[in-house]
């Protein structure tokens, strides 16, 4: 082990001054309000993108599906890189660097827009790039989190982290439908840049040194003490899927991950088009039911607070996935653009919200809680590129199914594939953890951990 002082102790949270209470810790603190600036950008600029397409341009279902398969191709082509290389970095560089990126490129669309060339094609650029930076910022605020608090810390650390994105996911959708509707798509697309900026201030004012893992933790490989030099970004990769399909744990998440996410994306597609053409509702009213996901998504993480200690992480993850899933089978019943419909929207999204932000938190500590520090980043990108790898192809999924079957049956085949995803949990060893989260596992040569 180096001596370094950036190295990794392999006494977990030595050398780690973090307050016995986390709020008293202001870097923490800073590194939520960023967090929540960034996807507060990240919320509105996801619903922008596609009502500009929808609302302004008049695009297609096909063409919706090639949007946002755009967007979220770079899960598939950039999560596992992404994983190796934060793994060697300051994440709080990583965050810094890739919001300023977004703002750069959200910045970009407002000027064209200005220009008057804000069509299909920039926006397919913009999602692209927004995207790709997104990835690297997601597989960073989790390896930051890990090298900023204690590992008692976790659960409390995620359902503060995972609340900021609740507040997003309330505010964003609604305000972006709003910008779209009632200003204009170079205003929103500015003003989504804005949060972006907001959010490398607040990261960039983090003081505490972050323990990166030496090069020795990370490679999970023999190191001669005269050659310290990482491995190749292939073999790094290579360690950190090895790890996940070797844990039992970690295999089941990823499965259940992208079994919702193919399914979810799918649906989303066709969601963002039933809302406006089958019930009639404005772009405000469409931001506004999405918005209704943000509430339920707060009380989410106050929950995973608690219930998992309470009753078992396993219970809760699957009882959570089935109510939250479920939820969703409602919505392809609904009719017209009346007050109860709306009604019944909103109820349906906070159901939604609530549950979903559960798992999510849940499966987060767990995976954050098995995985050792040196492969936090690894893991991490490991599992995104399993859960959400698939969202691209689940996104043209969608718009085809639309144009073959129309928006409410393709609705309520969408939702219901996403109840896969609870089934294969109750059918693993996932669903009888316990209350107490397990300890990280030794890591044997080749990065594969011994079979549970």
């Amino acid at each position: 082990m180096s001596s370094d002082s950036s190295a990794v102790s392999d006494v977990p949270d030595a050398g780690r001054p973090v307050p016995s209470r986390l709020w008293r810790d202001r870097d923490f603190r800073r590194l939520w309000l960023g967090q929540a600036s960034s996807q507060i950008g990240e919320q509105t600029s996801l619903v922008v993108l596609p009502l500009i397409a929808v609302l302004t341009l008049d695009t297609d279902a096909g063409r919706l599906g090639v949007l946002r398969a755009v967007g979220q191709a770079p899960i598939l082509l950039f999560s596992l890189f992404a994983g190796a290389w934060v793994d060697r970095r300051q994440a709080r560089t990583v965050m810094v660097l890739t919001d300023a990126g977004r703002a750069l490129a959200l910045g970009g669309a407002a000027l064209a827009g200005l220009l008057g060339g804000l069509g299909l094609p920039a926006l397919l650029v913009v999602a692209f790039v927004a995207g790709t930076l997104s990835v690297y910022f997601d597989v960073a605020y989790q390896a930051s989190l890990v090298r900023l608090v204690r590992r008692d810390q976790l659960v409390r650390g995620n359902s503060a982290l995972e609340g900021c994105r609740s507040a997003a996911q309330l505010g964003g959708p609604a305000l972006g439908g709003a910008m779209v509707s009632l200003l204009s798509a170079p205003v929103g697309a500015a003003c989504s840049a804005g949060f972006f900026v907001l959010s490398v201030l607040s990261i960039g004012r983090i003081r505490r040194r972050e323990a990166v893992p030496s090069a020795s933790s990370v490679a999970s490989v023999p190191v001669k003490a005269e050659n310290l030099e990482p491995p190749r970004v292939w073999l790094r990769i290579h360690q950190g899927l090895r790890f996940v399909v070797g844990d039992t744990w970690l295999r089941i998440v990823g499965l259940a991950s992208a079994a919702f996410q193919f399914s979810f994306a799918a649906m989303m597609t066709a969601y963002l088009l039933f809302l406006p053409r089958e019930l009639h509702l404005s772009g405000a009213a469409v931001g506004l039911a999405l918005a209704a996901t943000g509430p339920g998504a707060l009380l989410g993480s106050l929950l995973a607070a608690r219930l998992p200690g309470r009753f078992g992480h396993g219970a809760v993850l699957v009882g959570a996935a089935v109510l939250g899933d479920g939820a969703m089978l409602c919505v392809p019943l609904l009719h017209g653009p009346s007050g109860g419909t709306m009604a019944a929207l909103l109820s349906v999204n906070f159901v939604f919200g609530t549950f979903g932000q559960l798992v999510n938190v849940t499966a987060m500590s767990l995976r954050q809680a098995v995985t050792p520090e040196g492969m936090q980043g690894r893991v991490t990108a490991t599992i995104t590129f399993a859960g959400m790898g698939l969202t691209p192809l689940g996104s043209l999924l969608g718009g085809c199914l639309v144009q073959q079957w129309g928006l409410r049956t393709s609705l309520l085949v969408t939702a219901a594939g996403m109840m896969v995803s609870p089934l294969l949990m109750v059918l693993s060893p996932l669903a009888r953890v316990g209350r107490t989260l397990p300890v990280p596992k030794a890591v044997p040569l080749g990065g594969r951990p011994p079979m549970t």
